[in-house]
């Protein structure tokens, strides 16, 4: 309530209208008072005149009754001029404190209140001792998974908004938001650019342009990380002053690519950390399926780690139990000498039951197209599916017509069709696609695009075995480039990230710490004065000032971080 109340008071004193408003309303006060007052005198000498006498409190009980129009009936004149002072009473009463006294209420009252709320959770300003923030210029599907991210390792932020209710919109949304033009140095100058650690633009390529050049302007060393949607756009925006230029089409496009079960289905690289390599690599056709990961000997035989398994959209952390499944795609981590082991042993099972056969695209836009490039630099045979004639380019590799009929999908080859990769953006479209296809075909990898978080866990359930997120690519792809780690989103809400071991845990040894019971990650490599211990023995203790590196989804990074700080 005090906060309440000085907001009130400095919102009433901030400006020369508001201070003629506050002497109105005195003024007002004052004429009700003397109203109030003379009614109770007139009350008084009108009941004396029909002989009956009453106190001055009285006096002013009536006159209040009457005004506010409760009407209690207990004290009522007799005669006519009563009557009519009665009636002029409640007139009075009705047009002063039913409609002037509620009306003076909101405009000097609660309409300051409300204003004051409003620049309190939007405010114009950041406070002189913000510093290591991030400044980000649009709140869309991108930056709030960002957002998320950045709360998770405790990252101080601020979305620049220039709508009042869309700030407002946001606030209730637990997002921190200031008031401002993104074009306007001033803005910029408020947030206090020149103790920022980033700049975030993800509006249109014009408007980022126009974003990097005012922020270069007023500092020249703060970071400033920018989308862009046309290929045309990368020079532009860094010879505007951008530092680093994300197309996430292309990074899409890589993904889809890394993903699809296609080639010569050698074990796909994903990341490094150094000497230390995650790779993966799907199973099916080959000795592995059946077997255990104690019977499959990956680790004696070949030297690599399973550190996980996906099935079918879902994340494993095996167990030495652990069956592996011809839908199964195993997530490793070794040396490049141990990957190239892996291939030489298992890749020849998939190259004979698979070769030539071609992976369908379905969407020929922009991801489409991007995604057909890298396939063509693997040597990756592939048919393009889309229906809008102005896309389909000359070649023997497109096929024209709508992939929700049968016939477009056996021109295409589905029946033999290693994987399907849906990348309209669209996710109602792709929902349906993922559904269809899964029912033509049951064992088939579908690959699917989705544009919005909520409908991840949707498009897993029509059938897809993998889907890449567009805001989570972007906001990984920004997060790193903030914490200059290598935080790598393997897929949708799987990432294998670094931080340095926590005091509770030095020490200890991997068994004793129970990361992966407590938490759901698993460590794969330990790093100390520059030495890699990749696969590190579980019953080795942990030395301080060393880094880990850890496998895990999404919850349960953020449970490590929970638990071990």
């Amino acid at each position: 309530m005090k906060f309440i109340y000085s907001s009130i008071i400095n919102s009433l004193l901030e400006s020369k209208s508001s201070k003629q408003n506050i002497r109105l309303l005195f003024r007002f006060l004052l004429l009700l008072g003397v109203m109030v007052t003379s009614y109770s005198v007139v009350f008084h000498f009108l009941m004396a005149a029909e002989g009956r006498e009453y106190s001055w409190i009285t006096g002013f009980y009536w006159t209040l009754v009457v005004m506010t129009t409760l009407g209690l009936g207990d004290i009522t004149f007799a005669g006519d001029l009563g009557k009519a002072f009665s009636i002029l009473v409640l007139l009075s009463g009705v047009v002063f404190l039913l409609v002037l006294l509620p009306f003076t209420f909101i405009k000097f009252f609660f309409a300051p209140w409300m204003a004051a709320e409003s620049r309190r959770r939007t405010p114009n300003e950041l406070g002189a001792d913000t510093r290591d923030h991030v400044i980000i210029t649009s709140y869309d599907a991108i930056t709030a998974a960002l957002i998320e991210k950045l709360r998770v390792y405790k990252r101080d932020y601020i979305v620049i908004v220039e709508n009042l209710d869309r700030a407002t919109e946001l606030y209730n949304k637990d997002v921190r938001v200031a008031i401002g033009n993104i074009d306007d140095p001033e803005t910029y100058q408020k947030m206090r650019i020149n103790q920022s650690s980033l700049v975030v633009a993800t509006n249109s390529d014009e408007v980022n342009t126009n974003i990097a050049f005012t922020v270069r302007e007023l500092n020249e060393n703060v970071s400033i990380i920018t989308t862009a949607d046309s290929p045309h756009s990368l020079d532009i925006l860094s010879m505007a002053g951008s530092s680093r230029v994300l197309r996430l089409t292309d990074i899409m496009a890589r993904s889809f690519a890394g993903w699809i079960l296609g080639g010569d289905f050698r074990a796909n690289i994903i990341g490094h950390f150094d000497d230390l390599l995650i790779a993966e690599a799907p199973v099916i056709d080959t000795p592995l399926i059946g077997k255990n990961l104690i019977e499959s000997n990956l680790r004696d035989r070949i030297g690599v780690t399973v550190v996980g398994i996906w099935e079918r959209g879902k994340f494993k952390i095996p167990t030495p139990d652990t069956v592996i499944n011809r839908n199964n795609v195993l997530i490793f981590a070794g040396t490049e000498e141990q990957i190239s082991t892996y291939n030489d042993v298992f890749s020849l099972y998939q190259i004979l039951r698979h070769a030539g056969d071609p992976v369908i695209i379905i969407g020929g836009g922009r991801v489409g197209k991007a995604t057909s490039e890298r396939l063509r630099e693997r040597d990756i045979p592939h048919i393009i599916v889309e229906k809008n004639p102005r896309r389909v380019a000359d070649g023997d590799n497109y096929v024209l017509g709508d992939a929700a009929d049968l016939d477009t999908l056996k021109k295409a080859w589905i029946e033999k069709a290693p994987a399907v990769l849906i990348t309209s953006h669209d996710d109602a479209l792709n929902i349906y696609l993922t559904k269809y296809c899964r029912s033509l075909r049951s064992d088939v990898q579908i690959i699917s695009r989705s544009n919005l978080d909520r409908n991840v866990s949707t498009l897993h359930r029509a059938g897809a075995d993998f889907v890449i997120s567009y805001p989570w690519l972007g906001a990984n792809a920004i997060f790193n480039f903030l914490t200059k780690k290598n935080v790598l989103l393997l897929v949708e809400g799987l990432d294998i990230f670094q931080v340095p071991v926590p005091k509770n845990l030095v020490g200890l040894t991997l068994a004793q710490s129970r990361i992966r019971w407590e938490t759901g990650c698993t460590v794969i490599a330990l790093k100390k004065d520059g030495g890699l211990s990749i696969n590190p023995n579980p019953h080795l203790p942990i030395k301080e000032h060393t880094e880990m590196f850890l496998i895990g989804t999404y919850e349960a990074e953020r449970q490590f971080l929970r638990t071990f700080g």
